[in-house]
């Protein structure tokens, strides 16, 4: 049987509870059992990944905050000024839920509080289900240890290694390389860069992985590891690619 990754969360969906379920590392927003919203201060917000990494005007957002944030409502807002289309806020929408629950319903967030009836001033975008965010957080620390079983690099500064004769970087590492100095950690370069905070710590250990940045070692390396699955080394940015495929399957479940 699989242990629930957040015996609350599991609960409040059971119950159908609307309000805030408060970690140390994040919230998550519940609707009626379902995940509206999710926010960690170990994550870009929403705001920085429609402005920083995508196409929206910063202008735009804080126009849709001081308009509608007082009536909950600055999704709608967006779409219905022409500031955004539909799908564009979804699949950013669905990003920050996944990439804050990560984070949020980590083993070491501490202890959970909800807030009955609380809401978030974004507004109604999509709900996901409760179980569906549990399986997808157990999914990632599953993949991460998959990708490059070093948890230390997902908080020390991302030092990069010069590329082998011949080896092949792809513009997406060759963009955060560029922006790791050596100082900053992965959740500075997903700041920095506009991207999930998830991604660009898989990007990282993908990285280490293929010796194109520094490891740093708390206990010996393996003298030996399996090769890595394709769908592991491909080269596309998961971002989108992933999130479309989770919504596509989020739909077919309704």
């Amino acid at each position: 049987m699989t242990t629930a990754v957040s015996p609350l969360l599991t609960r409040l969906a059971a119950e159908r509870a609307t309000g805030a379920l408060l970690r140390d590392r994040g919230t998550l927003f519940l609707e009626d059992g379902r995940v509206v919203h999710a926010e960690s201060p170990s994550t870009p917000g929403l705001d920085v990944l429609l402005t920083t990494g995508g196409g929206l005007a910063p202008e735009r957002w804080k126009e849709a905050v001081d308009e509608a944030g007082g009536r909950r409502q600055v999704a709608r807002f967006l779409v219905d000024s022409g500031g955004l289309a539909d799908g564009e806020l979804e699949i950013c929408h669905l990003a920050a839920i996944f990439d804050a629950a990560f984070f949020a319903l980590s083993p070491g967030s501490g202890p959970s509080r909800f807030r009955r009836g609380a809401t978030h001033w974004i507004g109604s975008v999509r709900s996901v289900p409760a179980e569906a965010v549990e399986r997808e957080t157990r999914r990632r620390r599953e993949l991460l240890d998959a990708v490059w079983p070093y948890p230390l690099l997902d908080i020390s500064p991302v030092v990069p290694r010069q590329a082998a004769p011949g080896q092949t970087v792809t513009t997406r590492q060759r963009i955060l390389l560029g922006q790791a100095d050596g100082v900053r950690t992965p959740a500075d370069l997903a700041w920095v860069l506009g991207r999930p905070a998830f991604h660009t710590l898989l990007d990282v250990r993908r990285l280490a992985a293929a010796g194109l940045v520094e490891t740093p070692h708390t206990r010996p390396v393996p003298l030996s590891a399996a090769p890595l699955p394709d769908w592991i080394t491909e080269a596309q940015s998961p971002d989108v690619a992933l999130l479309r495929r989770l919504r596509d399957a989020l739909e077919a479940s309704l």
